[in-house]
């Protein structure tokens, strides 16, 4: 289908966020100096949370160089780091740099096999000119306060595939945050989307920051069957003057709250494939189409609750076109495994405008509709790996056993996805009751789920191991539909918990001796 052109107007104010490169020197700052704002919130406040940097080292970068030589000079891949940026990344002052701890390339920032990093814009600003940040095989990643803007896929120069932000192949926990990212124009133009997450990026917020000016907002799911992403959270978010994809689903849990849409010219969150999206207290304004399944015959559903429609359109209905409106109703109840607070949604625009984006203080609202400084941000200690956040009920350890589970294994016949594969195997193999066949990851670590139609009620799950390069030393069982862990444990085995309904559960790997071989991922009411 075409696209419009956006607008290609920019603020004045974002020229004045674009200084140049002060000094070619790295220096090392206090840690109290860096200027981050409190946790995380949302579906990135999930998953062990996410605290990118926190108790690590805080380094100054005024160049695209020295953000990655500040990655390589680390002691291992996830050692913590806060990189606090100051004045123009562009292509010129971006180059490779090598190192064991770190896996870089020209012309884009990248954050690749690494996790524990903190990017922070401060003082004049952080611009990303024409070079888009991409985060890939990483965790624990906070963005915040920079802007990134007229990414290009084609045309000169070339960076990230297009998008501004851009995140691939088994991510997880990543907060973007008070972040303004734009283009001057759609795909024609050389552009792509702002915001993208694909081949199984899963818990990532997107708050206080602005989308605008191109033809895609961003996507989760590069394709119909690509559906491992999951467990967004959009919220106190400007999207002005974008023709779709606001966001584009495919698959997975969003929530989308306290935005304020305004100028979305062809569809806006468009969720299909079996998305599942809770659409609360957002202002739509001046815009056609702003929620359905949109271009697919593959439905999408949503929860929707306290949204203003001020001036939207809705086109008529298609076998291939399914707009909510123009009276938008629930078609599926969605929840969410974090506490939140909503703004009312006529307070939104208002809100939305003293808080969004890049240089706004990092204030943030109170659930009043007052914008107010964050709370400081907690004292972290040095650790590789994020502190598990508090539960309302303790996560279950289980112990992995021989003894098989009674009654009927309900995996037979179910569904089932995962994260990136080995070759030569399939994600099918772990429900097909044959102990020849067998599911990998693409290297020691990864996911695979077993999922129903409908809410299904298990207690237990098996997970039985084929005989190969490496055993399961680390593994964590996942309630798909929200997110929670059921249980955990070491060795491949059986494990029990209290009776769950859900759609979905998901058997990740943390840790194997080698590439491990899961035959049959059982489970049991």
């Amino acid at each position: 289908m075409g696209r419009r052109s956006p607008s290609t107007r920019l603020q004045a104010a974002l020229a004045a966020l674009a200084v140049a490169a002060a000094t070619g020197v790295i220096l090392t700052i206090p840690e109290a100096s860096a200027a981050v704002a409190a946790g995380a919130t949302g579906y990135a406040s999930q998953n062990g949370g996410t605290t990118g940097g926190a108790g690590g080292q805080t380094v100054r970068a005024t160049t695209g160089t020295q953000i990655h030589a500040a990655l390589c000079g680390r002691a291992s891949s996830s050692t913590p780091i806060t990189i606090q940026v100051e004045g123009t990344i562009n292509h010129a002052n971006t180059a490779k740099v090598s190192g064991t701890s770190c896996n870089t390339a020209a012309g884009v920032i990248e954050l690749k096999q690494i996790s524990n990093v903190t990017l922070v814009g401060v003082g004049a600003g952080a611009v990303f000119d024409q070079v888009g940040i991409h985060i890939r095989e990483s965790s624990n990643i906070i963005i915040q306060n920079v802007t990134v803007k007229n990414v290009k896929k084609s045309g000169s120069p070339t960076s990230n595939g297009g998008d501004a932000i851009g995140m691939e192949s088994d991510v997880r926990n990543v907060w973007v945050d008070h972040s303004t990212l734009e283009a001057s124009g759609g795909e024609s133009e050389g552009f792509d989307g702002l915001f993208d997450m694909k081949d199984n990026t899963q818990y990532v917020t997107l708050s206080y920051s602005v989308l605008r000016n191109s033809g895609r907002g961003g996507l989760v799911g590069s394709s119909e069957t690509e559906l491992s992403n999951g467990f967004i959270t959009y919220h106190h978010n400007l999207y002005e003057n974008i023709d779709s994809r606001a966001p584009l689903l495919r698959g997975g849990t969003a929530h989308m709250y306290d935005n304020h849409y305004r100028q979305l010219n062809e569809s806006g969150i468009n969720s299909r494939a079996g998305a599942h999206a809770k659409v609360e207290n957002n202002y739509f304004e001046d815009s056609k189409d702003v929620l359905g399944t949109f271009y697919t015959d593959a439905a999408g559903y949503w929860q929707v609750a306290g949204n203003v429609f001020d001036n939207v359109t809705w086109s008529p209905k298609g076998t291939d076109y399914n707009p909510a409106g123009p009276n938008p109703t629930s078609n599926a109840t969605v929840s969410v495994p974090y506490a939140y607070t909503l703004d009312s949604a006529s307070c939104v625009p208002d809100v939305v405008a003293r808080t969004a984006g890049a240089g706004k203080g990092l204030l943030v609202s109170d659930g009043s509709c007052t914008p107010q400084s964050p709370s400081p941000t907690p004292t972290a200690t040095a650790s590789p790996t994020p502190t598990p956040t508090a539960s309302p009920t303790p996560t279950p350890t289980a112990t992995a056993t021989t003894a098989p589970p009674s009654g009927t294994n309900l995996s037979i016949g179910a569904g089932s996805d995962g994260s990136s594969k080995a070759d030569g195997t399939s994600y099918g193999n772990v429900r097909d009751g044959n102990l020849s066949t067998y599911w990998s990851p693409a290297g020691t670590t990864g996911s695979v789920s077993v999922k129903w139609g409908s809410p299904t009620t298990i207690s237990s799950v098996r997970v039985r191991e084929a005989a190969g390069a490496g055993t399961v030393t680390g593994w964590r069982l996942l309630n798909g539909d929200t997110g929670a862990v059921l249980a955990t444990g070491g060795a491949a085995g059986t494990a029990t918990f209290p009776a769950t309904a859900l759609s979905k559960v998901t058997f990740e790997i943390t840790g194997a001796t080698g590439t491990p071989r899961v035959a049959e991922f059982e489970t049991y009411a």
